[in-house]
């Protein structure tokens, strides 16, 4: 079980936190059970996956990975899919707001002198457009995209592209936050410790990921620093 850490002295152990961005900071409308059932179904459609394939075990990025690794998936229906999940994203985040605290949060730790980075499996570009539109983009140094990374969360791929923007900085001068269990096994894999905001702490448990703690409320994180 994930349980709440409690602050334990106000010393400044880390430098930079990572963030997901999707029901981390905005919170978004992005049907992402649709989204996967239409991507999962055209896999299935097209011979891709197998029948048997365990859909509710996946995100769209293991779904798509899985799918490339069975050397099935052409480069032009890769292309195409990625573009309808383009789609589902663009509509999605369409006036998407904020998490509740968010911007008070970010707001501190920038004041605090806080390296704040996003890094989300949406594609850049997307992700600029909803954190301009929330009027929360100048608060990251940096906003990273699935095309900076050479693999999706879960993979660690872009977790480690953060480090080196760093690199006079340890693992362990960050922390990651995020929703899912795709966020912490990145943080995992990269030595990056990592708090949970909202999430099912069984989902963690069954892949033996471990947290520091789970967030309800974003201005909890502040007992974690």
């Amino acid at each position: 079980m994930l349980e709440q850490a409690h602050l334990v002295q106000r010393t400044q152990r880390y430098k930079g936190l990572i963030f997901d961005m999707d029901n981390t900071i905005l919170r978004s409308r992005i049907d992402f059970p649709a989204m996967k059932a239409d991507i999962a179904a055209t896999l299935i459609e097209q011979a891709v996956l197998d029948r048997q394939t365990r859909v509710q075990e996946h995100t769209v990025a293991t779904l798509l990975e899985t799918a490339k690794a069975s050397g099935r998936l052409t480069d032009a229906m890769n292309e195409t899919l990625w573009a309808r999940v383009a789609d589902w994203e663009r509509e999605g985040m369409r006036d998407a707001g904020l998490e509740e605290e968010a911007l008070e949060l970010l707001h501190e730790l920038k004041s605090r002198s806080y390296a704040l980075v996003i890094l989300t499996n949406n594609a850049r570009q997307a992700a600029i457009q909803a954190l301009e539109t929330t009027r929360t983009l100048a608060l990251f140094d940096h906003v990273l995209g699935r095309e900076q990374m050479a693999a999706l969360k879960p993979s660690p791929s872009g977790v480690n592209a953060i480090l080196s923007l760093y690199p006079d900085w340890a693992a362990a001068d960050w922390l990651s936050v995020g929703d899912s269990w795709i966020d912490g096994h990145a943080a995992m894999q990269a030595g990056v410790s990592f708090v949970a905001y909202r999430s099912k702490s069984e989902e963690f448990a069954k892949r033996s990921i471990p947290a520091l703690g789970r967030l309800e409320r974003l201005s909890e994180l502040t007992h974690f620093l």
